[in-house]
């Protein structure tokens, strides 16, 4: 257990000593950015399998001669 502890603790150092971290002010900027194109490239997906959807649905209805 004092292993689990120790570890622990020496993650917490190095963390607060060594890592750099990113200023609140691009890091806000980069999270706008990350949102933005996940809308984009939701919209597209969702656009892409609408036509599929479509096309299918016409290839359906000709193959099955809407029954």
């Amino acid at each position: 257990m004092a292993g689990i502890v120790n570890y622990v603790k020496e993650s917490f150092e190095e963390l607060r000593t060594n890592v750099t971290w990113t200023p609140w002010a691009e890091a806000q900027r980069l999270t706008i950015v990350v949102a933005v194109f996940s809308i984009i490239f939701s919209l597209a997906i969702w656009g892409v399998d609408t036509v599929f959807a479509k096309v299918l649905g016409f290839v359906y209805d000709l193959v099955l001669g809407n029954v």
